[in-house]
């Protein structure tokens, strides 16, 4: 039975997940901290002194890719089995590079590594990640320059993540830089041409997420790119649908047992990747990413956008377009109250389980980091008395506090929501897990795999290499192993706690 592979380069981590069509077979992954402490990157990213600029060694995501192979060819993985490769990069990271790229790719040498290959191709040493929150100016100046035109046209308001705004800061700020910039790769296509061993293209679902592609000729709109940065269309890959297969597998890697000339398919975004890959192709389906950033994603009924500017629209793999909502806050503002209470994950959940739904009302704004959605800096704001409140109540007025904060800002799509496909690390967790579909009022599912957006991509490169349809591979791949059903008693206590929480958002 035909294999594939899917790759998912995360915030911390790279993964690789290997499927046919009728079940996963095997997956491994390399923790960018743990097994690349020589990138000085322990959660995925360059420590900075000023909080707002984030940014990432693309060196380290090539050495990642490098290890990843080594790894699963070390454990035994028959890798010439595969018959097709996709991937998933986390969105709007963007990777700079000169005139002597094309042929550095073009002429790979097994004997080297990728990253030492590959390191004189950057023009720019470093790549802004969804996490820099330090292009504010530029997002100004995008608003004022085009107004509501530019969420009408790319699908989102100008978002301080966004490529877009992290494109026209590197520009205006280091002109001669920008000048040695030949071409701009997202995380997914910068990865994508490496296996191509050629440069790559863009697919409408991770460009959308760049305030740069007009959604509704699906090509780079050329009023925003000229605004943005001289001469960034010709910068810029292509373009494409998520099902074009983008070359075969350069030969570089067949020194781990990978075969040559196999088809790669255009990789595309984390999220989109995700939403294939938790079966959420169904309007009234709603996926939640529990990751490094929390995430609420849907398939659309009909294209629309979010009138308060929080909210996204991006290509969805299977057809037409998905909503989104990003959150900064996610797992590392869960990580900090754990690490406030030293408990492991397992004294977390216990510590909630002596809590009551809608603890008192008790909410906080989490924002242990700059957020996005809205955005504002870092800074908690609770909005009880933290201090007199025990470790469970503090544990279960963070989770609260997310769960109302997503379904709040989710209602723009004017989906009706009756399952929630949950994914991501998090969704691990028992209490969470209840509190989400107590919250949102649907029954939450979760599946073997954590890896999502990995898997998705594996699924991506099923449907494109030969037409197996994504209803037929989430059949399969998408099982439930876990489904909590919400409980309606709660309605009267969440909803009056979502008016709650928009007051106490509203006030800050």
């Amino acid at each position: 039975m035909k294999q594939y592979l899917g790759i998912d380069s995360s915030t911390q981590s790279l993964k690789g997940i290997i499927i046919d069509r009728c079940g996963i077979l095997a997956e491994e992954s390399v923790h960018f901290g743990s097994d690349l402490p020589e990138y000085r990157s322990p959660n995925g990213f360059l420590a900075h002194e000023n909080p707002e600029i984030v940014h990432a060694n693309p060196l380290m995501w090539l050495a990642a890719l490098d290890l990843l192979f080594d790894k699963m060819q070390k454990k035994g993985i028959r890798l010439d089995r595969i018959c097709g490769i996709s991937g998933s990069g986390q969105q709007h990271g963007s990777v700079y590079l000169n005139s002597s790229f094309e042929k550095s790719l073009a002429s790979l040498d097994a004997g080297k590594t990728l990253a030492e290959q590959l390191q004189p191709t950057l023009s720019r040493a470093t790549s802004p990640i969804w996490m820099d929150h330090s292009t504010r100016d530029q997002c100004r100046a995008l608003s004022e320059r085009f107004g509501s035109r530019l969420q009408e046209i790319t699908g989102s308001a100008p978002a301080e993540r966004f490529t877009g705004p992290q494109i026209m800061k590197f520009a205006r700020q280091d002109p001669a830089q920008w000048a040695n910039t030949n071409r701009i790769h997202l995380v997914s296509s910068f990865l994508c041409s490496v296996l191509c061993g050629k440069s790559t293209s863009i697919d409408y679902g991770d460009g959308a997420g760049m305030n740069l592609l007009n959604l509704k000729t699906l090509k780079w709109d050329s009023e925003i790119t000229g605004f943005t940065a001289p001469n960034l269309a010709e910068k810029l890959p292509l373009a494409v649908p998520s099902n074009t297969i983008e070359g075969g597998l350069c030969g570089y890697f067949g020194k781990y047992g990978l075969k040559p000339g196999i088809p790669v398919v255009v990789w595309s975004g984390d999220n989109p990747c995700s939403l294939i890959g938790i079966g959420c192709a169904q309007p009234g389906t709603i996926g939640i990413s529990l990751g490094t950033s929390d995430t609420v994603f849907a398939p659309m009924s009909v294209f629309k956008t979010d009138p308060l500017g929080c909210g996204h629209v991006f290509g969805n793999p299977a057809g037409g377009f998905m909503s989104l909502i990003c959150f900064a806050n996610g797992s590392l503002a869960r990580e900090e109250i754990r690490k406030k209470y030293q408990v492991d994950w397992a004294g977390f959940e216990e510590e909630i389980r002596g809590t009551v739904p809608g603890n008192g009302g008790s909410l906080m704004l989490p924002r242990f980091s700059p957020e996005c959605t809205p955005s504002a800096p870092a800074g908690v704001v609770y909005g009880y008395d933290e201090l007199s409140s025990s470790a469970g109540e503090n544990i279960r007025a963070l989770l609260e506090s997310q769960a109302l904060s997503m379904r709040l800002h989710s209602k723009w799509t004017d989906e009706k929501v009756h399952t929630i496909h949950l994914t991501g690390g998090a969704s691990k967790l028992n209490g969470f897990r209840k509190i989400l579909a107590d919250v949102f009022q649907a029954d939450v599912m979760t599946q073997e795999s954590s890896n999502a957006a990995g898997l998705g991509a594996a699924m991506r490169a099923a449907n494109a290499v030969d037409h197996l349809s994504f209803e037929e591979l989430a059949e399969k791949l998408c099982l439930p192993v876990d489904r909590v059903l919400h409980n309606p008693d709660t309605k009267i206590i969440y909803d009056p706690m979502l008016e709650q929480y928009k007051r106490l958002e509203k006030g800050i």
